[in-house]
């Protein structure tokens, strides 16, 4: 069960950065910094925000709690990336960091505690941890891009295909697969 837990959560993560890009690559870039209002993110600032956990949580992971002194989480709300090329290399750097230290880790590793804030987590309460948050905010980016574009291309099964995907599915033989796979490997 521990080795199919790295890879499925890997998985996941993949998956779900996967859904950012292709809000991004659907909406103009004018409208990655729209906000509904004074208090609400835009896309470019949950951008940040991620970036900013993710380099925080994920940098020296098992040495160092995940708060590092350095991150200024407060400024990770502030309206000030300045263009698509900046915000798109913020998340890349940041995708880069958690993903190589996800793939560096070890079955032996998820039982070990890390500190976040000095609360201790093991290693796999840690990675449960993001996979809540970081699809929270996946899920936000994927709402606000739906709500700034005319002709969304939807991200999974469309308004009224269900049945049709149905059909598709259990027209196959039973196999066991991740469910992100046909999603990644059609991206």
């Amino acid at each position: 069960m521990k080795s199919e837990y790295l890879e499925s959560a890997i998985k996941q993560f993949e998956y779900y950065k996967m859904l950012g890009e292709k809000t991004f690559a659907q909406i103009s870039d004018e409208k990655l910094f729209w906000q509904y209002d004074k208090d609400s993110n835009s896309i470019a600032i949950i951008v940040k925000h991620l970036w900013g956990n993710m380099l925080s949580r994920w940098a020296d992971f098992l040495t160092t709690d995940g708060e590092k002194e350095w991150r200024n989480r407060d400024a990770e709300f502030e309206n000030d990336i300045v263009s698509k090329q900046e915000m798109i290399e913020k998340w890349n750097t940041g995708w880069a960091v958690f993903l190589n230290t996800l793939k560096s880790l070890t079955n032996n590793d998820l039982e070990k505690i890390v500190y976040i804030r000095n609360q201790g987590h093991t290693v796999l309460e840690a990675i449960n941890r993001q996979l809540a948050h970081y699809p929270y905010h996946i899920g936000q980016i994927v709402m606000i891009g739906k709500m700034c574009t005319k002709e969304w291309n939807t991200l999974s099964i469309a308004k009224g295909s269900s049945g049709e995907y149905n059909t598709s599915k259990f027209s196959k033989p039973k196999s066991k697969e991740h469910f992100t796979d046909e999603f990644l490997k059609n991206s």
